[in-house]
């Protein structure tokens, strides 16, 4: 009989050559990269797909990887982009600015539908980690959403671009799930706190990621192992 084994996530970091790897969405989402003087040139982005791809390379071309893809199988399960927020437009204009100096800034974060029921969500932070504290980043910090509330007054609610399919429901990620990652808030709000994860405290997300390798390597050679035996058997 044949054994099913379960799928390992993959996470690895975007580079120019896999930018077309993005999910739909995060391809021609433009949220955080609309500068928000430019509002009412709606023009401007007529394109939001070559939009994100021109600042995504000018992301990695000059400060380096900015984001993370996970991967099932051979299907993107959903990605996680990042920068410094002096390359984010949109970073200066929530109510809980400026992202401190010392920090990198979470921009967004999205699980595809066919992998709503693992946790590529927890998957996608451990890579974005791992890869900072490689480079000695001191933390990471995100503008979080908080739906309780309901909808946001307009004076909330920094810039829209509805037109191109992006809102802060959409394309923002969730308080509660970065608070569940190990996320603090550093600046309350209803409806958009800053949050933050200190990268130097004690390392503890670095042994997290070191122990999933580590899970991942033995499950491989369980893998192989039983591989090998059935064959053996079935020689016989």
């Amino acid at each position: 009989m044949e054994a099913n084994y379960p799928v390992s996530t993959r996470v690895s970091p975007l580079t120019l050559s896999g930018i077309e790897q993005l999910p739909a969405h995060a391809r021609r989402c433009v949220f955080w990269e609309m500068d928000p003087a430019a509002t009412s040139d709606v023009q401007r982005f007529c394109d939001p797909e070559f939009e994100k791809e021109a600042w995504l390379s000018m992301v990695l071309l000059e400060w380096g990887s900015c984001g993370q893809i996970a991967t099932v199988g051979d299907k993107v399960a959903g990605c996680a982009l990042y920068a410094p927020p002096g390359m984010v437009p949109r970073a200066r204009d929530f109510p809980t600015a400026p992202v401190s100096a010392d920090a990198i800034l979470l921009t967004s974060m999205r699980t595809e539908p066919h992998a709503a029921d693992l946790d590529v969500g927890a998957d996608l932070i451990r890579g974005v980690v791992a890869d900072l504290v490689r480079r000695n980043v001191r933390a990471i910090e995100a503008f979080g959403l908080r739906n309780e509330d309901g909808e946001p007054s307009p004076s909330d609610v920094p810039l829209a671009t509805a037109a191109l399919g992006c809102s802060d429901s959409e394309c923002m990620i969730d308080a509660h799930f970065l608070e569940d990652m190990g996320f603090e808030v550093v600046a309350p709000h209803h409806r958009y706190p800053r949050l933050r994860l200190e990268l130097d405290r004690d390392h503890e997300w670095k042994v997290a990621v070191e122990a999933a390798l580590d899970r991942l390597l033995e499950e491989a050679s369980l893998t192989v192992a039983d591989l090998t035996a059935g064959s053996a058997v079935g020689a016989h």
